[in-house]
């Protein structure tokens, strides 16, 4: 299993928004950066990721899981973009802030921490536990 973050600014689609789309889960439609898509494209069914509020918040607010693996992205027609499908696994019991990742040395490495605009990145599964002991989990 691999582990993965996917970005949203919760004013545009929310943790909220994504625990309500049930087990169907969501198409993560819309991404148009090639390190991002290829980061979809070689996700499996069952990888975990954690949800990130971007812009507003800067925190990891929830689990969700990979239910469809990359597919031609619906919202272009566009053979370049395609997407996965997540749906929603738990919230953490606290949120973990941006800045409580750039505060713990062991997740110094941490995409999230050296390069915050990419909106789909790996996720190693030392940052994973990391992360999780952070979030109560």
């Amino acid at each position: 299993m691999n582990y993965w973050l996917f970005k949203s600014e919760p004013d545009t689609w929310s943790w909220d928004q994504q625990v309500g789309r049930g087990a169907e889960g969501e198409e993560w439609h819309g991404v148009r950066n090639y390190q991002a898509r290829n980061n979809m494209r070689a996700m499996k069914v069952g990888d975990l990721g954690f949800y990130y509020h971007s812009n507003v918040g800067k925190e990891i607010v929830g689990i969700v899981e990979v239910c469809r693996e990359s597919a031609p992205d619906s919202t272009t027609d566009d053979p370049r973009w395609d997407c996965v499908h997540i749906r929603a696994v738990r919230p953490l019991a606290r949120p973990v802030t941006l800045e409580d990742c750039k505060a713990h040395p062991e997740l110094e490495g941490m995409v999230l921490v050296n390069n915050s605009r990419l909106s789909v990145q790996p996720v190693t599964a030392a940052e994973w536990q990391t992360i999780c002991l952070l979030g109560g989990l």
